[in-house]
């Protein structure tokens, strides 16, 4: 029997699989994901997949608790049919930002669901734009990190800023991403310093290198409250830039994200569909570029035993 590329989806990344699976001319798979009466979550795969190469796309996003057991339950579900491979596709990996012990008697929530993804049975992770690069040591499995900023890059170009443009880490972990950024678009660099007050707050203290009289992009990981990006929109502007556009993977926007926006000075937040935004988030001022050619691609070189590391530079 052949070996087939299948792909399934939860909940959470319904439209993404779709795009994905006519990217590369399939279907997507049969699954019933639902709950019972009581709340638990209720998985049935209605097709055969014993001995094939699956693929299940679900981004760990909200409501993160239910769509992480929805993927786990779907990932048993699979392995107990007889799958002869399940790569579980993360646009968006949920508890990233749990990376670490940077407090007392707090947990490592990173590492405890790159545990349950393997103990539930998946043999191969494809993510995108980790918020940590570290978690892929967190993986005793192989684990696939793909960037989105050459979907982004593609775009700035389009918005032919040339010379005036200043590439802006929102702080000194981002630095590494901007630096590609700027090198690959060949502008200038700048940097946020800022002091974080708690979990959601953080203040701005100045921004190093020259911003005056540029347009200026700033690149992270994640936006979720955008207290941060407010914030240093403002600092960069206090400083003489033109404009200030952000390019953002994960649009998580929680909480007063989308009135902070609103109210802001930022030209234009560009994200990707990683995470679906639902409808009342939606503003003119949203950009949204799809990942489902770069996953695509990912999904079919690794299908086939091809190189995936092409797809990073």
């Amino acid at each position: 029997m052949k070996n087939k590329l299948l792909i399934f989806s939860g909940n959470s990344n319904k439209k993404l699989a779709g795009d994905i699976c006519k990217f590369l001319g399939v279907k997507l798979g049969d699954a019933s994901v639902g709950i019972f009466s009581d709340g638990e979550i209720r998985v049935k795969i209605n097709e055969n997949v014993r001995g094939h190469d699956v693929f299940v796309v679900q981004s760990t996003s909200y409501p993160s608790n239910d769509y992480l057991m929805e993927l786990l339950i779907l990932i048993d579900a699979l392995k107990r049919a007889s799958a002869q491979r399940i790569t579980a596709v993360l646009p968006y990996f949920g508890y990233a930002r749990q990376d670490r012990k940077d407090q007392p008697r707090v947990p490592i929530t990173a590492k405890l669901v790159a545990n349950l993804l393997t103990t539930a049975g998946t043999n191969r992770v494809l993510t995108i734009d980790l918020h940590a690069g570290q978690i892929q040591g967190f993986f005793d499995i192989p684990l696939d990190h793909l960037f989105a900023f050459t979907i982004f890059m593609d775009y700035l170009k389009k918005l032919k800023l040339d010379k005036k443009l200043v590439i802006v880490s929102p702080d000194v972990g981002s630095i590494k991403t901007a630096r590609a950024y700027a090198k690959r678009l060949k502008c200038g660099l700048a940097i946020v310093d800022k002091r974080r007050v708690n979990d959601e707050t953080a203040e701005v203290m100045h921004i190093m290198g020259e911003v005056k009289g540029k347009h200026a992009v700033i690149v992270d990981d994640m936006v979720a409250t955008a207290g941060s990006l407010v914030e240093a929109v403002d600092a960069i502007k206090k400083e003489g830039a033109l404009d200030v556009h952000a390019a953002i993977s994960h649009p998580v926007l929680c909480g007063p994200a989308i009135e902070r926006i609103k109210k802001s000075l930022l030209q234009e937040l560009v994200v990707t569909d990683t995470i679906p935004i639902p409808k009342e988030k939606k503003i003119d001022r949203i950009k949204v570029l799809s990942v489902a050619p770069l996953l695509g691609e990912a999904i079919k070189r690794i299908h086939s035993e091809e190189s995936v590391s092409v797809l990073f530079s």
